[in-house]
């Protein structure tokens, strides 16, 4: 297992580094064009002598143009700049793990799916790379409206240099919170509102993000827990029949899993499970 954790590490660090490697070799092209003419005068060449025409070494030494120079620059105007473009997506690098797991539907996802397995009692089958794969590859098909409006409302205006990056922040979780609020239970609100010393009238922009993501984590665990729950009752009683069973036969020295498990993969793939708990589990946000 560490062995396993070992080399997901050093992946991680490789696409981590390749990634940085990739930002740094985008380049803007500038360009840099000295003008033919002066300022504001079509008809004036800024040349003084025709090129070739110095005689001495002086002459070849000095500037053959007036003191006149147009220099186009163009860096996509109103574009964020090239370094703090770098900064900001290391920056989301770092902390995409943390923002998945505080404020998407990742956390109720992965807690079911263990549940699943667990009830199975197929102990690493699905792997917990199966797990965590489908886990994100859900969370992406929840959270995509969400992340369509924050990129929108947020990310291009403040590329465009429409709004401040104050503005951004604020404008890019509050698509966040609209999806956090609704599957936030209330009691759990109003328990760190009343931990904080804070007043609330019962609406979502009174709720500050530092009550607003505990409140809504806590009430993930509580939903993930009770659908594991309902999850398991089917598989119980498979368990209960099947040592019931054992033990009407005289058999006590047989495990009740090694024949239970069977029947309970056998009653899971002809009930097609996995595609009910998922779309069911997918429809507890909608």
């Amino acid at each position: 297992m560490k062995k396993k954790i070992a080399d997901w590490k050093k992946i991680i660090q490789i696409v981590c580094l390749l990634v940085t490697v990739g930002i740094l070799c985008i380049s803007v092209p500038v360009k840099v064009q000295a003008s033919d003419y002066r300022t504001g005068d079509t008809q004036v060449s800024t040349i003084i002598n025709e090129p070739g025409s110095a005689q001495t070494h002086e002459e070849m030494n000095q500037l053959n143009t007036v003191n006149s120079l147009n220099i186009t620059y163009n860096d996509g105007n109103g574009q964020v700049n090239g370094s703090l473009r770098i900064l900001i997506t290391l920056t989301l690098i770092a902390l995409a793990p943390t923002i998945i797991i505080m404020m998407t539907s990742f956390t109720r996802i992965i807690i079911v799916l263990h549940f699943t397995r667990a009830a199975l009692n197929t102990q690493t089958s699905p792997p917990n790379q199966i797990l965590i794969g489908l886990a994100l590859i859900l969370t992406f098909f929840i959270m995509e409206p969400t992340i369509t409006r924050v990129y929108d409302e947020a990310v291009v205006p403040f590329e465009e240099g429409i709004i401040t990056q104050e503005e951004a922040l604020e404008l890019g979780m509050q698509p966040l919170r609209e999806f956090m609020y609704p599957q936030t239970q209330l009691k759990d609100v109003e328990m760190f509102m009343d931990i904080a010393g804070l007043e609330w009238d019962g609406t979502l922009e009174s709720i500050p993000n530092s009550v607003l993501i505990p409140s809504f984590m806590i009430s993930e665990l509580r939903v993930a827990f009770w659908i594991g729950f309902m999850v398991y009752i089917p598989f119980i009683v498979i368990d209960m029949v099947i040592a019931s069973t054992l033990m009407s036969m005289g058999m006590m020295m047989l495990p009740p899993t090694v024949i239970s498990m069977p029947f309970k993969i056998l009653l899971f793939v002809l009930a097609d499970g996995w595609a009910l708990i998922i779309e069911q589990l997918v429809r507890t946000f909608y």
